[in-house]
């Protein structure tokens, strides 16, 4: 796919058959299924993992030439480190390698790299990769791509508030001067646009964890596909079903 231009999104667009005020200026996606689409196959859930991180780079750049300002992926939880030790292994190996394979994609199609989660209990082999991607990728100034891997929402949000305590105890903030904007810029992803829209592949229904302040007034599209099946064209009909909401943020009909 070419680099991401104002024309290329334009004509993205227009195949999306969506003006860009219909279209989601974030996104948030939990990748779900993997190990079940292997165990469908045959394979081993290693394969599933693999095949999924093929579907990430088609997904992501078609975001990217579509003009999203931002997409997080739900990735590798805090609570992942409690699968068998040779899955988790094979997992924290194949990010290494995407991380260092896509990087050249990510920076040619100006993407912002960011990873939201916990640093520690990450080999260093991710976080070495996980560091150059972000030096890579910080001139870029186009959509940023948040991976959550080791991330927990009610972990990120703790160790928010901590941070906000420990200004609050040294007498550099003022309790009253606490706010939702103070809150929001102190998590993983301040800076970052809050979803619009959560997908979720595998059908299940629910969070699990998962951008639990940013997603307060997201809509939610759930599919029963596993993530290695979700293609470039079940993202633009969630991206339509989307269009086709009244987002109402707790107010009246609009029409």
């Amino acid at each position: 796919m070419s680099r991401v231009t104002p024309q290329t999104t334009a004509a993205a667009q227009a195949r999306l058959g969506l003006g860009a005020d219909r279209i989601p200026r974030s996104v948030a996606i939990i990748l779900d299924g993997n190990g079940r689409w292997a165990r469908q196959r045959g394979l081993p859930r290693t394969a599933g993992h693999a095949a999924g991180a093929e579907v990430v780079r088609r997904i992501v750049t078609e975001a990217a030439h579509l003009g999203l300002d931002a997409m997080t992926l739900y990735s590798f939880s805090i609570e992942n480190w409690h699968r068998p030790a040779e899955e988790v292994a094979a997992l924290m190996s194949l990010y290494a390698r995407y991380l260092a394979r896509e990087r050249q994609t990510m920076s040619e199609h100006n993407i912002r790299f960011r990873h939201i989660g916990r640093r520690a209990g990450l080999p260093d082999s991710v976080l070495r990769e996980i560091d150059a991607s972000t030096q890579a990728t910080a001139d870029c100034t186009g959509m940023y791509l948040c991976l959550a891997l080791n991330y927990g929402s009610r972990v990120e949000m703790t160790d928010a508030i901590r941070n906000i305590a420990r200004l609050a105890a040294s007498g550099k903030l003022a309790p009253d001067d606490i706010d939702e904007d103070l809150i929001s810029r102190s998590l993983d992803t301040g800076g970052v646009p809050d979803p619009d829209l959560l997908i979720r592949t595998s059908g299940e229904l629910r969070i699990s964890n998962f951008l639990l302040w940013q997603l307060s007034y997201a809509e939610f599209y759930v599919t029963d596909l596993y993530w290695p099946d979700f293609t470039e064209e079940e993202f633009h009909k969630a991206l339509r079903d989307y269009a086709g909401r009244n987002r109402r943020f707790g107010g009246l009909e609009t029409h």
